[in-house]
């Protein structure tokens, strides 16, 4: 009979499978990580053509920075609000997909679209809906609210556009997993709900939210990640981190003092202290959801 609970005779057959997974790891995850350290220890120029060991000079000058604390803090307020809104918006549609019968499919490929465009051109696609001058959407809502839109000089305007287009970016990536686990949730209990009158909204929240947990544990982890790591191109393309500096996001700024100022030392630092930080917050969101995931 075999032992399913170890199905390899050796360490050495699991070792050789997972072998290109760790060799994978190691030349683009490991080894491109130790270097990065090793440069954030030192001061460059010239794309780091020279380099002078400073030792933690660099992350002593963050520490004191008072555009780094203000760009700091810029990046975690915008990662609440685009993690909050995605979860919430992606939530509410993929409910509303899973309780429609007709054309279900057609509307599921409409709200997950936006997702299969590349960041870049989602964020030139929305430059063009929403240019202040331009704009086809600005336009409208002008006329329609006599609201003006002028977010290339209006610091709150520019960072909310911003957080909506992430928002509107990532969506797709959500509704999929929601949909999916809104699927698995055994259709006995939804029967039995709906017997004892239990209304649409509190069904949501009541029953499917517990149970779709781990998936929203998931998710709230890789929109974090997104929040902060892939938005650079959005950020690029729509307000170069203006205007005055309210969209200046830490992974904008380290790409600007790396290849604009050619402070590799300094923006390997910056690289350094953001991996730590959102490693931080990994940890205490999956901390925290072991007291409220319900695994079925």
């Amino acid at each position: 009979m075999p032992d399913f609970n170890k199905p390899y005779e050796s360490n050495w057959q699991a070792f050789l499978l997972l072998l290109p997974t760790i060799a994978i790891l190691a030349a683009f995850l490991y080894y491109p990580g130790l270097k990065t350290f090793r440069l954030s220890l030192s001061q460059t120029i010239l794309l780091g053509a020279q380099k002078t060991f400073v030792g933690l000079d660099n992350y002593a000058t963050l520490a004191t920075s008072a555009a780094y604390h203000r760009s700091f803090a810029i990046s975690v307020l915008f990662a609440v609000v685009v993690v909050i809104g995605t979860l919430v918006i992606s939530l509410t549609v993929a409910y509303l997909l899973f309780n429609v019968d007709v054309g279900s499919s057609t509307y599921l490929i409409a709200a997950v679209w936006p997702y299969a465009l590349p960041t870049a051109v989602a964020a030139s696609v929305l430059l063009f809906l929403m240019h202040p001058t331009l704009g086809i959407f600005t336009h409208y809502l002008e006329l329609v609210t006599g609201i003006e839109l002028d977010w290339f000089t209006n610091g709150p305007q520019a960072f909310l556009v911003v957080a909506l287009a992430a928002i509107w970016k990532q969506l797709g990536y959500n509704i999929i997993f929601m949909v999916a686990a809104l699927s698995n949730i055994p259709k006995a209990l939804t029967e039995s709900a709906e017997i004892d009158g239990v209304g649409h909204l509190k069904m949501l929240y009541r029953v499917y939210v517990p149970l779709m947990s781990p998936t929203l544990v998931f998710l709230v982890v890789m929109d974090t990640i997104y929040a902060f790591f892939s938005t650079f191109p959005l950020v690029d393309l729509m307000t170069s981190g203006g205007p005055d500096g309210v969209t200046n996001l830490l992974i904008f700024k380290l790409y600007r003092d790396a290849f604009e100022f050619s402070s590799l030392g300094l923006a390997s630092a910056e690289s350094v202290v953001l991996f730590v930080l959102v490693a931080i917050l990994m940890y205490v969101q999956l901390r925290i959801s072991e007291n409220y995931t319900t695994y079925a």
